[in-house]
């Protein structure tokens, strides 16, 4: 395949669609999170136990995660636009519902729902970006503000939550979703093109079952495994997800018009890159979930707080995105993002350097860095993912890309997490005076310390907290070692899989198609 060089640059319409597109975007990020405030209030309020918390915080990345694929290929075969524009719908009004829901049990369906409604809009917005930026200048461009986007509902669930909870009860949350759905629902269907796979057959509603048993049971007990450790039910879920993605792919291939076209998988650059962005993530997922629990445990930050500090490294993630197509038509690909992960690699050192007395400087320091090298890595990976794949594959492609992270975050935030509690119990030592069941506690995790501590003497519980401040440093220090090495490799395997993809004047993605080209039946695709 190879990508017209004269390609139509897109035009005012474009890059006001892009606009609206992205609103949705960065809102199903904000509410993945924004719950995290708002719990303790809306709890009260509801009386819900700890296990249905779990379910109103858990259950809404739970299903998106499950429906990525099934709705990437929806909009493939139906149109993306109109299944961006149903989701919308659907998670505007199920938003009003979860706002005033009366009873737990009501605001997890909602959360059900939401989850459902949301996973539409990945797929979606992507696919669709593929229609309007032929030009491949201009899709870097837009990719890098839809990543921008995504990192941005990331970094500000936490604070748009407080700011929201300062002067609103605990359902305003959920309400904010209405206006921006609103607006992508009123000025959609004149700036976003309508685009589809002509061809595509009926959808497989057995697949999609399929799809379902096979994602949601592998994040819930990764999920699990990261919460309470390794245990058996955990990994029992984990090989029933196995198991049944294995009857799921047996299907696909038997299939005339399957849910998940695996020929996909066959076009080199596209599943390398797929391949490298599941490892990013399981890397940066578990990485970054020990700094998020030092900042709250260790320096004994809110949430916001936590957020707060956490946004002068998210400002230099979003400046390397937006440089890293730039740096990519004069530098190749390989060595940028070789050269990024190395840096990154640096960044988990200075980490390494943490102690329980030395303040946040060294431990922002430390993620700034790592932010900034990884910065190149999102941006460029998912423009080889859509510059590769053929144009009415596109949702597929990048629910494909979607789901790979999801399981990759969960992933690495089970096993890097489990690696930090493993050192914690390990390094911990009992101080003097601590009762029996206090210590059991303090002893399982740097939170069951925190929990205790309050109900000893002052000076007991001021040894207690020391003891396991230390010990949790230990654990991130030994899973910041493990992160650097683990991005060396990843470096290493950058180095190989994209040595094809060379610097000129165009994006990435347009030599992705060049390298990608060797996959015969995709040959007959054109690229936009």
């Amino acid at each position: 395949m190879t990508m017209d060089k004269v390609a139509p640059r897109a035009g005012r319409r474009e890059w006001l669609g892009l606009a609206v597109l992205i609103l949705p975007t960065m809102l199903t990020m904000i509410d993945i999170n924004v719950l995290f405030l708002a719990l303790p209030r809306l709890s009260a309020d509801l009386n819900a136990t700890a296990i249905q918390q779990l379910w109103i915080t858990d259950s809404y990345g739970f299903v998106s995660a499950g429906f990525l694929v099934t709705m990437g290929t929806l909009g493939d075969k139906i149109g993306r636009r109109r299944v961006l524009m149903s989701g919308a719908a659907a998670f505007g009004l199920v938003s009003v519902l979860a706002a005033y829901s009366s009873s737990p049990e009501l605001l997890i369906a909602a959360r059900l729902l939401l989850g459902a409604a949301g996973a539409t809009v990945m797929p979606s917005t992507l696919g669709l970006m593929r229609s309007m930026f032929k030009d491949p200048k201009q899709m870097g461009t837009a990719i890098s503000v839809w990543a921008s986007a995504i990192i941005a509902g990331v970094a500000l669930g936490p604070v748009v939550g407080g700011v929201m909870l300062a002067y609103f009860w605990w359902g305003s949350v959920f309400l904010i979703a209405v206006p921006v759905m609103g607006l992508l629902l009123v000025a959609g269907p004149f700036l976003l093109p309508e685009a589809r796979d002509p061809d595509a057959g009926r959808l497989d509603l057995f697949s999609v079952f399929l799809a379902l048993v096979t994602v949601l049971p592998a994040v819930y007990g990764l999920k699990e495994l990261a919460r309470d450790g390794w245990g058996l039910v955990p990994a029992a879920f984990i090989v029933v997800g196995v198991v049944f993605g294995r009857v799921f792919v047996v299907r696909q291939r038997k299939l005339a018009s399957p849910l998940l076209d695996l020929r996909l998988l066959r076009i080199p650059i596209l599943s390398s890159a797929l391949l490298v962005g599941l490892l990013f993530a399981v890397i940066q997922g578990g990485s970054g979930f020990m700094v998020t629990q030092h900042l709250q445990l260790v320096e004994g930050l809110q949430p916001l707080q936590a957020g707060l500090w956490l946004l002068p490294p998210t400002a230099l993630l979003i400046s390397g995105i937006y440089l890293s197509p730039l740096l990519a038509r004069r530098i190749r690909a390989e060595y940028l993002l070789v050269g990024g992960t190395l840096l990154a690699a640096a960044g988990q050192f200075v980490i390494t350097q943490v102690s329980a007395t030395s303040g946040l400087a060294v431990l922002l320091i430390g993620f700034g860095i790592v932010y900034l090298g990884i910065s190149p890595m999102g941006v460029l990976v998912a423009q080889f993912t859509m510059g590769s794949c053929p144009p009415e594959m596109a949702s597929s492609a990048a629910s494909l890309s979607a789901t790979g992270s999801e399981l990759g975050a969960a992933l690495g935030i089970a096993a890097l997490g489990s690696v930090g509690s493993f050192v914690y119990r390990s390094d911990f030592h009992v101080p003097a005076g601590v009762p029996s069941a206090a210590a059991d506690a303090a002893k399982e995790s740097m939170a069951g310390a925190a929990a205790v501590a309050p109900n000893l003497p002052p000076q007991v519980a001021a040894n207690l907290l020391d003891s396991a401040r230390d010990s949790f440093n230990s654990g991130l220090h030994v899973v910041a070692v493990v992160a650097a090495v683990l991005f060396v490799g990843l470096a290493g395997l950058v180095a190989v899989t994209f040595r094809q993809v060379r610097p000129s004047s165009a994006d990435p993605a347009e030599q992705a198609e060049e390298v990608g080209a060797d996959e015969p039946e995709m040959e007959s695709q054109p690229a936009d």
